[in-house]
């Protein structure tokens, strides 16, 4: 009961503080703490946006969350990047989006840049190996808690711990795409809303373990709709215009002053077509993306496709930011009359600008009706359905980023329909083990800040690899 008072002051207090709306530059200040802290991929990132905005913040209410990320989990693209600029735009109106979705990428994009110059310039040295060797068993580690901090929050009942499970076997052993099982879960949780059933409802009261529920009411936003998220037409087609113009405009220059068959070009068309494909998260198009580099266009060798994901992995920022490194070493190697690193800058820009300017468009365009439609009973049991369909998929990439982090080695069993990547137990890698092991115990035991721990893991990798070689 003290702490219920407790809360209850804190709230009052905090609503009188913010009574003319969140200021600008506090906002500004959390959205570039949240850039620093997001690692570990969409999960991560999306708990690290929860941890601060509801929980600590208490800024939206835990309805609205998810709300938003069921509407990013369905578009093309990296829904923790549109979901920042999703709750950008709800408290800050367009500027707001377009500062929060740009800092959610920078501090990555900067990194990748840095981490492509010592690539492209001293190859695989021994020191830069150690950091990635470190890095990539911290994340690990920050994966699974990130897996555990949303299944909390979404997994409300059984049934949605059903639905998650089903998402995973299907995806997992039968290698379901992404949007049909998306398009299942959204089918079963849209019936089960229209027919009033209490288990596909999101928000309100406690979960065993993951602490008390914000209510949108005792939010700062609070559960009105705010006016400037209302929609309007002409606001819809003067964005529209806008984000198409900033996309498409730049692809038309490449194709009219460079020519069809300039790297930078094919870049630009390549990553423009991929933009509005990549549904289900990175992973999902990464296949895609490293056949077409490699044995397509020649931007990348063998195996640098998962370099490139290793950089993406222990940065900050989306997964998708990979697609930057495949562009730099593209032109790169292909520099025409351009210093090979301009070239390769350039190219990575343009590579960040295709993919992440139609980020914008999708939320400013469809954000204003999804908020409209945030009372809908039908289409909340649906998303509440698509999210834990989502949990489900998330796991799988924490098993499959298990398998290839901890085993040199995994075998693919084909039976039918039925496939499973299995674990050659002689390929362990006990230092990976080790390392993923300690920073487990380091978050989840110690209460370790994510920071501390990629840190003291990313410093024990160059300790090792630099000892054997």
């Amino acid at each position: 009961m003290t702490e219920i008072v407790r809360k209850a002051a804190a709230d009052t207090v905090r609503r009188q503080q913010y009574a003319h709306g969140i200021p600008f530059g506090e906002a500004l200040r959390v959205w570039l703490r949240i850039a620093a802290l997001s690692f570990g991929g969409p999960a991560g990132q999306i708990a690290v946006m929860h941890r601060i905005l509801v929980d600590e913040k208490r800024w939206i209410g835990e309805h609205r969350f998810l709300h938003a990320l069921n509407y990013c989990m369905l578009l093309p693209g990296p829904e923790a990047q549109q979901l920042a600029v999703y709750i950008g735009w709800l408290m800050h109106r367009t500027a707001g989006g377009l500062v929060a979705g740009t800092l959610f990428v920078l501090p990555g994009f900067l990194a990748i840049l840095g981490l492509s110059y010592i690539y492209a310039a001293f190859g695989n040295v021994s020191v830069i190996e150690g950091l990635f060797f470190g890095l990539k068993a911290a994340v690990l580690a920050v994966v699974v808690q990130a897996v555990f901090r949303i299944g909390g929050r979404a997994l409300k009942n059984w049934l949605m711990i059903a639905i998650a499970a089903a998402a995973f076997i299907a995806i997992f052993f039968f290698q379901v795409s992404f949007p049909l099982i998306i398009l299942a879960a959204g089918i079963v949780g849209y019936i089960g809303g229209r027919f009033g059933s209490p288990l596909f409802r999101i928000g309100g009261g406690h979960k065993a373990g993951s602490g008390p529920i914000l209510k949108d009411e005792d939010s700062v936003l609070g559960e009105e709709v705010p006016v400037h998220t209302r929609p309007n037409l002409a606001w819809s087609l003067r964005v529209s215009a806008v984000f198409l113009s900033l996309w498409l405009v730049p692809l038309a220059l490449l194709v009219v002053f460079l020519g069809p068959d300039s790297v930078f070009t094919q870049i630009g068309l390549f990553f423009s077509k991929m933009a509005v494909v990549t549904f289900g998260g990175a992973y999902a198009v990464l296949a895609y993306v490293a056949q077409e580099a490699v044995q397509h266009y020649g931007w990348l060798r063998p195996g640098e496709m998962l370099d490139g994901l290793g950089m993406a992995e222990t940065t900050p920022g989306p997964l998708i930011m990979v697609v930057q490194f495949v562009g730099f070493m593209g032109a790169y190697r292909d520099p025409g009359s351009l210093n090979p690193m301009m070239a390769a800058t350039l190219a990575a820009i343009l590579t960040t600008w295709v993919t992440f300017v139609p980020c914008f468009l999708w939320i400013f365009l469809g954000a204003p009706f999804i908020e409209r439609l945030r009372g809908n009973i039908a289409l909340t049991g649906a998303m509440s359905a698509i999210t834990a369909a989502v949990v489900g998929v998330i796991l799988n990439l924490a098993v499959w980023f298990g398998l290839h982090t901890l085993f040199a080695e995994v075998v693919a069993w084909d039976i039918g329909r039925f496939s499973l990547e299995v674990p050659v137990l002689s390929s362990l890698v006990l230092p990976s083990l080790v390392l993923t092991l300690a920073a487990g115990v380091a978050i989840f035991r110690f209460r370790a800040s994510v920071i501390a721990t990629l840190l003291a893991c990313a410093v024990a990798g160059m300790i090792w690899t630099l000892m054997i070689s």
